[in-house]
């Protein structure tokens, strides 16, 4: 019999468990390990910052819906992973054995590389919803004295859509109030251009978000790095495309939203063979680190290059499309190693992303993520933002049914018409 443990239940982890459920054999075990009781929708975020959802709305405990599908459920947080003897060791103290782990704990938040960046400084985030809720209640008092907005991403950041859709969603927020008159708004990037996301672009992006941005007059700054950020000022320093110094910035605000860079959670980070640098999972082509091949990794935890060099760090985002691919690569071949076989199941790193704008959207497909690709494509339109509302509810819902299915490829692809196209 084997024990099949997977760390962490988010959008990689919880359908993990889910396909690992379906995939072996009764008599194996599945255990799901998470800090806390509770799985929440992480592209909702936006939304419940400026109160369009509440926290009930895109989270729900775990425990019931996987006790139903006969998936063991430990609701202590990891301390640290002893991968050469096969176990983790918890908050509490226990020691949890396995015979195969899937690392799914999405990132470590790098709040404290920027002085003053995070709930605990001086901005808000979206990158939880710990934080998601801080933030909605930021903007309940900021739109009854309102004034200058700040919004983007710190150095090293490689999750862009979030920035791009939260200042979108504020846009159409303070529109709706009738006070965008009152809120000068300025975006402030790492990327090399707006609209370069961590991926080199995508199809025309650069053109689009820009026109997006002139037509919602959103100011923006690229290259830039955020140096420190004080109670209302945000100072950085924006970067020629040589990366030589051009122009220093401060910046002053009432309400600032900066998405941080990632690293690896502290439980991983700095094991030998296991983690790069910065504490991201190394694998191979098969989802699974070469030092220990009875650990594979999905997620955002996971190692990925940068696309390109760029002037100011930027790095590779991971996207659910391409999460769930790596999903269901890392199941496939766990259940061949249990059956005997050796692993030959590849994810395809597609990235297929949905970017609400409040009232409209725009959808950005690249087959595969890193170029070069076979597809890479974007359009806009109120059917973006239609589209994202519908998956939230259905993604929930595959979820609280404890669906194996894979709900991106079935969803998504179908949306946007194209899945002739998958790579």
């Amino acid at each position: 019999m084997a024990h099949v443990v997977v760390l962490g239940a988010g959008i990689g982890g919880l359908p993990a468990a889910y396909e690992l459920r379906s995939a072996l054999p009764k008599e194996h075990r599945v255990t799901v390990v998470n800090r806390g009781e509770t799985f929440h929708f992480v592209p909702s975020n936006p939304w419940v910052a400026v109160n369009w959802r509440k926290r009930n709305d895109i989270e729900f405990p775990v425990r019931e819906h996987l006790a139903r599908k006969g998936i063991e459920f430990v609701p202590v947080g990891a301390k640290r992973l002893q991968p050469k003897e096969n176990r983790l060791e918890l908050d509490d103290g226990r020691l949890l054995s396995y015979d195969y782990l899937v690392i799914a704990t999405g990132p470590k938040l790098a709040f404290d590389e920027v002085p003053g960046l995070g709930p605990e400084g001086h901005t808000q985030s979206v990158c939880h919803v710990d934080h998601a809720v801080g933030a909605g209640q930021a903007w309940a008092k900021f739109v009854a004295d309102p004034g200058p907005v700040v919004v983007g991403a710190a150095q090293g950041a490689s999750c862009f859509g979030p920035a791009y859709e939260f200042a979108f969603i504020m846009d159409a927020e303070l529109r709706k109030r009738k006070i965008r008159d009152r809120v000068p708004m300025t975006f402030v990037t790492p990327e090399p251009y707006i609209g370069h996301l961590g991926l080199g672009g995508v199809g025309d992006s650069k053109g689009m978000l820009e026109s997006e941005m002139r037509d919602h007059d959103i100011k923006w700054i690229t290259n830039a790095k955020t140096e420190r950020i004080e109670a209302g000022m945000l100072h950085a320093v924006e970067f020629d495309d040589l990366g030589k110094e051009k122009r220093r910035h401060e910046l002053a605000f009432k309400y600032a939203m900066m998405l941080p860079a990632f690293k690896g959670v502290d439980a991983v980070a700095g094991i030998e063979g296991l983690t790069n640098p910065r504490g991201f999972i190394l694998i191979d082509e098969h989802q699974r680190n070469k030092a220990f091949p009875n650990v594979y990794a999905v997620g955002v935890c996971v190692a990925i290059p940068p696309v390109e060099q760029t002037p100011v760090a930027t790095g590779a985002p991971k996207t659910g499309y391409m999460i769930e691919s790596m999903v269901t690569a890392a199941v496939q071949n766990i259940a061949a190693q249990v059956a005997g076989r050796q692993p030959a199941t590849r994810a395809t790193w597609n990235a297929v992303c949905l970017a609400d704008m409040g009232t409209t959207g725009i959808a950005f497909v690249a087959l595969p993520q890193i170029p070069p690709r076979n597809v890479n494509w974007s359009s806009d339109g109120k059917w973006v933002h239609l589209a994202k509302v519908a998956f939230e509810k259905y993604f929930l819902s595959k979820m609280k049914r404890g669906s194996s299915e894979p709900v991106y490829e079935k969803v998504i692809m179908g949306l946007l018409g194209i899945r002739k196209l998958k790579g």
